[in-house]
């Protein structure tokens, strides 16, 4: 486990793989930490060089006060990836971590060649939406969105096995104040028109049984992109690198192959 000041906040981070291998940086969804990972990277090729990061107020990472901004996030990753010296990574982000892909590859093309947008959009939700989810998780805490929240990121298949306890013990470990900051991130974000703008192999994958961002928002996304593809996951929720770790792994391997990463 290494930490990385950027100056307002500490992050948490993980570097596998050896130093000269192709990077592949990994950024994980609302309420998860870099754990959300584990079960797909050992179904990975070898020699990749693999990049992980608790953003701001989740996991390890430090809390600072709430709420953030979708800014925020983009530079706290610029900033890790400046300091790893990485360039030309392939970055895979699910849910809020799609979105810093999509705002990363704006800001800062040399960093990154070409980017997996998983279970996620330009635009999430409304703001209304999670104004109230924000006021729910400051009054009763994560805990009481749990239930709600795991019918989301799993297919049922998946709620009745007894491993879905580890991850909604994730979620509610999540400090209450990250989570409720990062849900402002989301709420003011809107990149349909800077993501329009972007010229990069794309890769989507969706689940089929995904209640936060449906293949047909995902496919929204990256049909902004020119050349994009996208590969639903059937009987999977919001998470499939955690229901189907390995068709997950298997259409980023192709991926990353066809790009010319591995």
């Amino acid at each position: 486990m290494q930490i990385f000041d950027t100056g307002d906040v500490r992050i948490h981070y993980r570097v596998d793989g050896p130093e000269d291998g192709a990077p592949v940086v990994f950024a994980n969804s609302l309420g998860t930490d870099l754990r959300l990972w584990d079960p797909i990277l050992p179904l990975l090729p070898e020699g990749l060089r693999i990049i992980r990061w608790d953003k701001r107020g989740h996991g390890l990472s430090s809390i600072p006060p709430a709420p953030y901004s979708m800014g925020s996030l983009v530079t706290d990753c610029e900033r890790l990836l400046d300091h790893l010296d990485v360039k030309e990574c392939v970055f895979v982000g699910l849910s809020i971590g799609g979105m810093i892909a999509q705002g990363l590859a704006v800001k800062r093309l040399d960093l990154i060649r070409a980017v997996v947008l998983s279970n996620t959009a330009a635009k999430i939700g409304n703001p209304e939406m999670w104004a109230e989810r924000i006021d729910t998780v400051e009054k009763n805490g994560v805990e009481s969105l749990a239930d709600a929240v795991m019918e989301r990121w799993f297919a049922a298949e998946f709620r009745a096995k007894p491993e879905m306890e580890l991850w909604r013990n994730m979620l509610v470990q999540q400090a209450d104040e990250g989570y409720a900051g990062c849900c402002a991130a989301i709420s003011n974000t809107d990149f349909f028109t800077p993501t329009s703008g972007l010229r990069l192999p794309c890769l989507g994958i969706a689940g089929s049984e995904d209640g936060s961002t449906p293949p047909d928002l995902v496919r929204e996304t990256t049909d902004l992109i020119p050349g994009s593809k996208l590969h639903v996951i059937r009987r999977t929720g919001h998470l499939p690198c955690v229901e189907q770790p390995e068709e997950y792994a298997r259409v980023l391997t192709e991926f990353l192959k066809g790009v010319g990463h591995v």
